[in-house]
């Protein structure tokens, strides 16, 4: 596989629905409290539609088979190591009231991995940045919410927001790297697998215990046809 430029978008677009989330949150502080399920439902369904319409079948296109399953197996398991860490932000619900401060370096660290690797197929798949970026303004709100609330200070708060932002970029690059391409079908695999889970748990939790709603599985089917417009 021969590596391409990354393009203006793949190494930008996912930065700037980082920085631009926060900057909303500073701006509109009512926002931190606020339920995003309708955009959890959207950014959710046009991200696995991303993932079923463009990255399944490059992976087994240039993978066997069972080798793949394996590793989108190990990609789902990953994801659900970093969550453990992460409680479960990168689908939109931080499931933590206790001692901010304490959590929040392993917090990063657990989204910021997660932000890296997603950036991986980017350059491979320029049209899986839209879903990729998208996913990341709930991420971002929910993250951005529990920074303003942790105590740090405003120079704290943006240092670590643009760090996180430059994650997908980086990964992006480091997913084009020449020497890298011999196992990218793994690496796109693993990532995948991490994507699938995500993106599930975002359909099954964005609804209220659980009830059918037809503003949520409108925006869910807008997210797909959407997906397989692109």
């Amino acid at each position: 596989m021969t590596p391409n430029q990354p393009s203006f978008l793949v190494l930008t677009l996912p930065a700037l629905a980082v920085v631009l989330s926060f900057v909303v949150l500073i701006l509109f502080p009512a926002l931190r409290l606020r339920s995003h399920r309708l955009l959890l439902s959207f950014s959710g369904a046009f991200l696995l539609g991303i993932t079923l319409f463009e990255l399944f079948p490059e992976v087994y296109r240039d993978f066997e088979m069972r080798q793949a399953g394996v590793f989108i197996a190990l990609g789902i398991l990953l994801q659900i190591v970093l969550e453990f860490f992460s409680r479960g932000a990168e689908h939109g619900h931080l499931h933590h009231k206790g001692e901010q401060s304490g959590i929040s370096g392993i917090l990063f660290l657990s989204l910021g991995i997660h932000a890296f690797l997603e950036g991986i197929p980017l350059v491979q798949n320029p049209d899986v940045v839209w879903g990729i970026s998208i996913h990341k303004i709930p991420v971002a709100l929910i993250f951005g919410s529990f920074l303003l609330g942790s105590g740090k200070t405003p120079t704290q708060s943006w240092v670590v927001v643009v760090i996180f932002a430059l994650m997908t970029p980086l990964g992006a690059i480091f997913g084009n790297l020449t020497m890298l391409q011999n196992i990218y079908p793994y690496l796109l695999a693993l990532v995948i697998g991490m994507i699938l889970h995500v993106s599930t748990i975002i359909l099954f939790e964005s609804s209220k215990d659980h009830a059918v709603n037809l503003k949520r599985f409108g925006v869910i089917v807008l997210g797909m046809v959407l997906a397989y417009l692109l």
